[in-house]
């Protein structure tokens, strides 16, 4: 009875008003719960973001060294985005066409820790005898082995000033030359007097064995071990020695090696000389015996794990050093001020597909000459390319590495880089008395070499571990194949190292423009290749490769008619595969490049016309009727020998001839046949829109006759050369008055040629006399069956031509 007092009149309002507020406070304290869990939501994203950030950062500095440098995750950087003449990514789905291999191989593989992430090198001499301390990388740690310093003098070495002139003539006089020709030989002892013999060895510690290499005896011997041996033996060997005069010294080494178990020293052979026929000998010296392939990065002391760009990592400047950077970028078209930070030494991610290292090699590999060609190369980026073939490269594969100095006139290349190198007694330096180019500089290297193979590098990159061996090994297979290694990126923004594709080659578009494709998958399934396979490359970039020393001098080497750079690596390229041997690029094989934007180096010449000049020279002796697509495609004035002169190719055609190579179309066919190349640009029946009639030859005169297809007559070519063709003879417009006439194909007049197609203009389907004033068209007249020349209109129907097959717009 009270509560319904209460509820009466103004308390039942009061009642309502009061049960409302309850209920909207409680909405209230729902939605702000919800507003604070979502901002305590958001809060914690942010949060695992910024964990995740500071993970990702901390694995760009210590991840490469626990992981062993094996497959680091790939880094997109845009400032050096791929472009026609840099290995470019063509997208991860293309890896998974490749077959991957055995799966129990690649469990194992997966599972198999790695027990040195700067490889399985030990120790380097130095030039005076000592073993300085070296380092060595075990996840994450660092380990360190001292041997004991022996003396041994060493002769200062000197660059060897060589006359091109008549390396060059010598070189060119047979393709069979061999380098120690009479006219050389003054130079090459000189080269070996400035750079005497060291104990050319080191110890390799690789699967619990260990092999030393000594490159001058190469002979064999093996004792046998007890398998309770120590884990620590000394291992001493004598080695014959020369000092700076002359005398022989008989050196002591030894060396304190770690491991459970010492297998008998190892010394690796040549095979056996052609004509030896003694099966005795055959057996007991020709060593056809396999080993894993060796992942060699040996230094002089231990590398810094902190240094900048260690272990291939991008080095990011203060705002405050830009000007710098600036300031030293023309030095090279690339950031020298962050190159001179890095140390010339540093160690690189292993990109290697994983299967790789478990690659076997034969143990009697042929020994390589390293060439570099420079002129006027950054200090830093040449010091640390030869430092990356010296440090994993197998010692007794590398006979030498020859320095071309093109005539640099930077002083810090001339005494600097002949005292820096004396230290290492297998750089030799040659320096040319005046200009000639990379393409000469590189037959001026070749003359002197002593490998077996040569192995031509640029002087910016850097060699990753067992760079060498796969090469080598292709060659000892066929010394007719060429291969080469994957080349990838060295930014030139930051110098990282940057993995790319693994599945590229190199090709040409036209006019000869080289550029990298993805290997189609079709021909991958096709093959069921793995990622590892040798690729089959219709054109190297000519930077990177080996080849078999007698092979390259048997294909007559460069074509010494080509001047300063460009084209020679078409021109080596379609002179490899037509005359019966074969390039491929080998995935287990890694150097990194420095791409730049711009070329750095100067022409003695007009740059443009000295490449044009060589690829001119390259399609007239290689690219038999397809030349026509070479000139067709914008070098129409390269015909004209009055404005370019190319050169005498009588040597260069009488050397294809010789060799018997094959043609070009069996080049397409067999070796690029997914390339286009029609003869022609259209072809068929020429039908005019106006009469709806077709053109016709008959007696040397041109009418129009009812289309037939079967009609020889009727059946014209629009060639590359934009002439309107049957068989021998072309039309061409008269430049007085408005008429026309049928004369002698040229392919050097200019004024035989017909614009069609070129655009999609309203014009498009006119002939435009291309050499003739006004734009005039060729017209069909109405009302007979003859042709004139009129300016052109866009409407007019009887302008309006078609070819029954269009093969290029």
């Amino acid at each position: 009875m009270k509560l319904r007092r209460y509820l009466r009149g103004s308390g039942r309002v009061l009642a309502f008003v009061f049960v409302a507020s309850v209920i909207w406070l409680l909405f209230d304290m729902a939605a702000l719960r919800i507003s604070i869990n979502d901002a305590n939501g958001q809060l914690l994203k942010e949060r695992v973001v910024r964990e995740r950030e500071m993970v990702k950062q901390q694995s760009r500095v210590t991840g490469p060294a626990k992981r062993g440098f094996k497959q680091p995750v790939e880094r997109v950087d845009s400032a050096v985005q791929p472009d026609w003449r840099r290995p470019h990514r063509a997208g991860v789905q293309l890896a998974k066409v490749y077959r991957t291999g055995d799966e129990q191989q690649d469990q194992m593989l997966a599972s198999k820790k790695v027990s040195s992430s700067l490889g399985n090198a030990d120790h380097v001499a130095k030039s005076d005898g000592s073993y300085p301390a070296l380092s060595k990388q075990i996840d994450g740690a660092s380990l360190s082995h001292s041997i004991a310093p022996k003396q041994v003098v060493v002769a200062k070495k000197k660059a060897v000033n060589l006359d091109l002139n008549v390396a060059v003539a010598n070189l060119t006089r047979s393709p069979n030359v061999q380098p120690d020709k009479p006219a050389l030989k003054k130079e090459v002892l000189k080269a070996e007097h400035f750079a005497p013999k060291a104990p050319d060895s080191v110890d390799l510690k690789t699967n619990g064995k260990v092999m030393d290499g000594h490159v001058k005896n190469k002979t064999r011997t093996s004792q046998p071990q007890d398998k309770g041996s120590h884990p620590a033996q000394t291992v001493s060997s004598q080695t014959p020695n020369k000092d700076a005069n002359g005398k022989q010294n008989s050196i002591q080494k030894e060396a304190q090696l770690d491991g459970s178990e010492l297998i008998a020293q190892t010394q690796l052979l040549k095979p056996l000389k052609a004509g030896d026929n003694s099966s005795h000998q055959a057996a007991a010296v020709r060593n056809t015996g396999l080993h894993k392939v060796l992942s060699l990065d040996a230094t002089h002391s231990p590398r810094d794990a902190h240094a900048l760009g260690q272990f291939g990592q991008p080095v990011f400047l203060a705002s405050s050093e830009d000007a710098e950077v600036k300031k030293r970028w023309n030095e090279g078209h690339f950031n020298v001020y962050i190159s001179e930070q890095i140390p010339v030494d540093r160690a690189v991610p292993d990109t290697r597909p994983q299967t790789c290292g478990q690659n076997m090699v034969h143990d009697d590999l042929p020994s390589t000459s390293v060439i570099f060609c420079f002129v006027d190369e950054v200090w830093s980026t040449l010091l640390r390319s030869v430092h990356s073939v010296l440090n994993r490269s197998p010692p007794h594969l590398l006979k030498e590495i020859i320095l071309v100095d093109d005539f640099s006139t930077r002083d810090n290349l001339k005494k600097p880089l002949d005292d820096y190198m004396s230290q290492f007694p297998k750089v030799r330096i040659i320096r040319l008395k005046e200009r000639q180019g990379l393409i000469r500089a590189r037959l001026a290297g070749a003359a002197v070499a002593k490998g077996e193979v040569l192995t031509f590098l640029d002087s910016h990159i850097e060699c990753n571990v067992g760079w060498l061996e796969p090469l080598l090994e292709r060659i000892y297979l066929d010394r007719k194949k060429v291969p080469c290694p994957v080349i990838e990126v060295i930014s030139d923004k930051d110098m990282s190292y940057m993995l790319v594709d693994n599945f590229q080659r190199g090709i040409f578009k036209w006019p000869l423009v080289f550029g990298w494709s993805p290997l189609p998958e079709e021909y991958i399934k096709k093959n069921n290749m793995s990622i590892s396979d040798p690729i089959r490359c219709p054109v190297m970039a000519g930077g990177l490769f080996s080849i078999d020393k007698n092979y390259f001098f048997e294909l007559g080497a460069y074509d010494p008619g080509l001047d300063v750079w460009g084209g020679e690596n078409m021109e080596i390229s379609f002179k490899i595969w037509m005359c019966g041997g074969e390039i491929e690029i080998i995935p287990c094989s890694r150097v990194g490049h420095i791409f730049r934007g711009q070329n750095p180096y100067k022409f003695p010449k007009d740059r443009q016309k000295t490449v044009e000049r060589n690829l001119a020279r390259v399609a007239e002796v290689w690219l038999d009727e397809y030349k026509d697509l070479f000139y067709g495609h914008g070098y129409h004035h390269l015909l004209d020998r009055k404005v370019i002169d190319i050169g005498n190719l009588t040597e260069q055609i009488e050397l294809r001839k010789r060799l018997k190579c094959k043609s070009f179309k069996w080049y397409l066919d067999n070796v690029y046949p997914d390339m286009k190349a029609p003869l022609v640009k259209a072809e068929g029946l020429v039908f005019s829109r106006g009469l709806r009639k077709c053109l016709s030859l008959q007696k040397s005169s041109l009418s129009f006759e009812k289309c037939d297809l079967s009609k020889q007559t009727q059946h014209f070519n629009y060639t590359w050369m934009r002439h309107i063709r049957q068989q021998e003879l072309c039309i061409a417009p008269q430049s007085k008055g408005r008429g026309f006439a049928l004369v002698r194909c040229d392919n050097t007049r200019p004024e035989l040629r017909w614009f069609h197609k070129s655009s999609n203009s309203a014009l498009a389907e006119h002939l435009i006399a291309e050499f003739v004033s006004q734009h005039m068209c060729l017209e069909a007249e109405p009302q007979g069956d003859s042709l004139r020349l009129n300016p052109c209109e866009p409407t007019n129907p009887f302008q309006k031509w078609q070819f029954t097959h269009y093969n290029a717009q």
